[in-house]
């Protein structure tokens, strides 16, 4: 039996507490900093036109069309399509 832990890519390993902070992080200005034209809407929501019927409000995101929902980390992984380092790479970072 081989080692799990062996056959994974290299990459950093995060903590909880990186982990958890990151599932937290604000995902407006996450995306802003990304280029992402944002429309504010009711309620504190906001849409993104490069994406049509996903809304984003504070650190939470659903997309009702596709059936997809989640946070931070689960926007840069479901819909930009990053790794999961990656996804914590550009919320965690500068």
């Amino acid at each position: 039996m081989t080692n799990p832990s062996l056959n994974r890519p290299p990459g950093p390993r995060w903590t909880r507490a990186q982990i958890r902070a990151a599932r937290l992080a604000p995902l407006v200005p996450l995306l802003q900093k990304r280029g992402l034209q944002l429309v504010a809407r009711e309620a504190g929501n906001f849409i993104l036109p490069a994406y049509p019927g996903l809304l984003v409000k504070a650190s939470y995101w659903r997309w009702p069309e596709r059936s997809l929902a989640g946070n931070a980390i689960d926007f840069c992984v479901q819909v930009l399509g990053l790794s999961f380092h990656d996804a914590m790479r550009q919320i965690t970072g500068p």
